[in-house]
């Protein structure tokens, strides 16, 4: 029988169970492997399980596993799909692409925003938001506190899709925010300058109602944009569209059951899970 699992570190809050038996009514099992050890989570991979999702910290450690890897991957260098495929082989898949796209692009008008995007972080689901971007087209700025970690990661992705992808400090948070029309935030703290976005930072530059923009955050168990900030910003700047966490988690997850059984799960069971 196919076995599904998650691994990572911590796990126990979760929602990929729960996503998973309303995916497909509970038919397929699908645990949590929790574990510090990276290669002891794997070897059960390996030994107990059909395929895996993969979250923090081990989505780079999953891709230098892969046998075959999805474009995605290999531009991104992370993973959080593993899975046996018919010859045996070991292949990773990055469906946090997907998710990205699927929570922008189905709860806020693109076409509206400026073609400016900025990605908070260089993890792996800040990478994959920085493939997302650039293949939806934005002029993406990747910033890091590691300045040469971002460099890398950004031309990396810059050549896989001959996309306009940079890196930055931190230091340049505000300007770029003012400038972006889409910011997708993956750090797993909160930056002091949040608190400090100024009325122009806000609405971009801009007399009157401001520029349409749009957030979304990786995090969305202890996210950092708190809802004092989103009614913050949605005053100052009337077009300013805030999307959680949960989104992205979802929509990563209907292209992660997919890749994993070959059958189209219950999206509408997994929405009601991440309510």
């Amino acid at each position: 029988m196919n076995k599904y699992g998650l691994i990572g570190h911590p796990i126990a809050h979760s929602l990929s169970p729960a996503l998973f038996k309303a995916a497909y009514e509970g038919r397929y099992p699908y645990d949590l492997i929790e574990g510090e050890d990276f290669e002891a989570s794997y070897r059960r991979f390996l030994e107990e399980y059909t395929a895996i999702n993969v979250t923090a910290p081990f989505k780079e450690l999953a891709f230098a596993k892969a046998d075959v890897r999805s474009q995605g991957c290999e531009a991104t260098g992370a993973a959080n799909i593993l899975f046996k495929n018919n010859d045996g082989c070991i292949e990773a898949a990055n469906s946090d692409i997907a998710g990205v796209i699927g929570a922008l692009t189905c709860n806020a008008d693109l076409t509206r925003t400026r073609p400016y995007a900025l990605v908070v972080g260089c993890g792996g689901a800040a990478m994959a938001a920085a493939y997302a971007l650039g293949s939806l087209g934005y002029h993406t700025t990747i910033i890091n506190r590691s300045l040469p970690k971002a460099e890398v990661v950004a031309g990396r992705i810059s050549k896989a899709l001959s996309a306009e992808i940079h890196a930055a400090g931190l230091e340049d948070f505000r300007r770029l925010f003012r400038k972006a029309g889409v910011i997708v935030y993956s750090l797993p703290i909160a930056l002091k300058a949040l608190d400090k976005l100024s009325v122009r930072d806000i609405k971009g530059c801009i007399i009157g109602d401001g520029h349409h923009k749009i957030l979304l955050e990786a995090n969305y168990r202890d996210p950092s944009v708190t809802p004092k900030m989103t009614e913050r910003f949605q005053r100052i700047n009337p077009h300013f569209t805030c999307i959680d966490g949960k989104e992205w988690l979802l929509y990563q997850a209907i292209e992660a059951y997919r890749i994993f059984t070959s059958e189209e799960p219950d999206a509408e069971a997994m929405r009601k899970v991440v309510g």
